[in-house]
């Protein structure tokens, strides 16, 4: 697919939902909305390039590369259309799918993400590289749970707290540094400002209350710039929004996509 070879699964029968997960993560990250939403969707997850089973490449890229990669595999399987889901560094992919092959996407659902990073986030993304580079694989994973998850979460549920990081420690396909330094980087440069207001498909964009790493006011900024959009801010919501809210994002999605089917038809 686009030069790529992606690892993908499929579950459910329906109209098709193609879901594009963020940073450092696989399909496996959706697997709480896979179980909900497949009762309703054909609901079809992957890996992006640079992790999971996916291939890795040797060159820096761009979002829209990996947006390529994700339209590839949605040809593939023959999807002419289809509902469409990204999160994270996987929204700012979708943004891209949306704006490069609008006539494919019947609707569009941008989880915790962002319409632009700028010079800030491109600082941030190199300091953040530099420090992957320094600390041990164990302090990475460490940091990255303390940025995505909230710290009720740590309070309330610490059993779930050491199950996950032991998930996330002792992944079947790790991510290596350099593919999620190239992803970092890629989604430091996306800018979609200027561009984001030509939408006309129906938009749902959802952001989390308490996120540290994508913090809510980029939820707002993105839904302001798509005429029409919907925003939905879960309450008390960390970036891991898929997996510490799976419930209350599941039902989010599925509310938006079915009342956009029951107007279309």
């Amino acid at each position: 697919a686009n030069g790529q070879r992606l690892y993908y699964e499929v579950a459910g029968e329906g109209e098709p939902l193609l879901c594009v997960m963020g940073l450092g993560a696989d399909h496996l990250a959706f697997i709480p909305q896979v179980r909900a939403l497949k009762e309703h969707f054909k609901v079809i997850t992957f890996d992006n390039r640079d992790v999971g089973r996916s291939s890795y490449v040797d060159a820096d890229y761009e979002v829209i590369d990996m947006a390529g990669d994700a339209m590839a595999l949605a040809d593939e399987l023959g999807l002419d259309s289809f509902h469409l889901l990204g999160e994270s560094l996987g929204g700012t992919i979708a943004q891209e799918m949306a704006l490069g092959w609008p006539d494919r996407v019947r609707t569009l659902t941008l989880v915790a993400t962002w319409a632009s990073r700028g010079p800030w986030g491109e600082k941030r993304a190199r300091l953040w590289a530099n420090q992957v580079d320094r600390m041990p694989h164990e302090e990475h994973i460490d940091n990255l749970m303390l940025l995505c998850f909230s710290e009720s979460f740590y309070e309330e549920h610490p059993e779930r707290v050491t199950y996950l990081r032991r998930l996330m420690l002792e992944p079947e396909h790790p991510q290596k540094p350099e593919g999620f330094k190239r992803q970092l980087a890629a989604g430091s440069r996306h800018e979609a400002r200027e561009r984001l207001p030509s939408l006309t498909m129906p938009v749902h964009v959802i952001g989390a209350e308490q996120d540290v790493l994508v913090p809510v006011w980029k939820s707002k900024q993105l839904a302001e710039l798509i005429p029409g959009a919907k925003l939905t801010i879960v309450p008390g919501a960390p970036h891991a929004v898929n997996l510490e809210r799976a419930d209350d994002l599941n039902t989010a999605v599925l509310e938006f996509i079915q009342a956009e089917e029951r107007a279309a038809a």
